[in-house]
């Protein structure tokens, strides 16, 4: 039988302007599906701490879990001339005052996962905010909640927008509250498992200054946590 060369992901990729490398013979697996440089783009470089845990998570309970990849996260394109936005940059939160840490932790380059480098924020819906300074258009968003143990974080949803309240003009680039119990929309992405390699996040060219990152809890507690918190793309004059 021949194996299924997944139309609706080429099609994704071909609009992108990406090219995939596919192997000719059967068994192709989510690694196979590494985009290679088109011209205009360039890989996304993120630099990643080192593994705290390795193994085969276990009692993680999700009816909307993505399989893990096999191996290491496959190189991003992103087009051209892409930079990291966020370091430096003023963080808010909807939890002004966090149970430990403090907000400047998530744009301070630190991804390592000890205790002196995590945000906890309280328990229910809470939100942290990255101001980028000037109107940006967005390649990638990469976020560490927590990777001293294997865990989901409940109810993500990233959103940007041009005005600092995000009243108008939100773009939502991902959302896995797939039952809409945080009232942000029902969201079609899936949950996945924290990881030293962060969840890296199409910035969709979406285009505002402020960029914003719900969770609500996690599989280990009720807590809400950050690490921090990577925006990729261009500075628009």
């Amino acid at each position: 039988m021949k194996p299924l060369r997944h139309p609706c992901i080429l099609a994704t990729g071909a609009a992108l302007g990406l090219a995939f490398s596919l192997p000719a013979a059967a068994g192709d697996s989510p690694a196979a599906l590494t985009p290679t440089a088109s011209p205009g783009t360039q890989a996304l470089e993120i630099q990643l701490p080192k593994p705290l845990f390795v193994g085969t998570p276990k009692n993680i309970k999700s009816t909307n879990l993505e399989k893990p990849l096999p191996g290491k996260r496959p190189l991003y394109q992103v087009p051209a001339g892409t930079t990291l936005l966020s370091a430096g940059r003023k963080v808010s939160s909807s939890d002004q005052a966090p149970i430990i840490g403090s907000l400047e932790l998530l744009t301070d380059k630190d991804k390592e996962g000890g205790d002196g480098s995590i945000v906890e924020l309280s328990p229910g819906k809470q939100y942290v905010q990255i101001d980028l300074g000037k109107p940006a258009q967005l390649a990638a968003i990469v976020v560490w909640h927590y990777h001293q143990d294997a865990r989901v974080y409940r109810d993500v949803v990233v959103q940007v927008a041009e005005d600092a309240d995000f009243i108008s003009g939100v773009v939502t680039v991902f959302n896995n509250d797939d039952d809409n119990s945080s009232g942000l929309g029902a969201g079609k992405d899936k949950e996945f498992i924290e990881t030293y390699e962060g969840k890296l996040i199409d910035g969709k060219g979406a285009k505002g200054r402020y960029v914003r990152l719900y969770s609500n809890g996690n599989t280990s507690n009720d807590a809400n946590h950050y690490i921090e918190a990577e925006v990729y793309g261009k500075a628009l004059e």
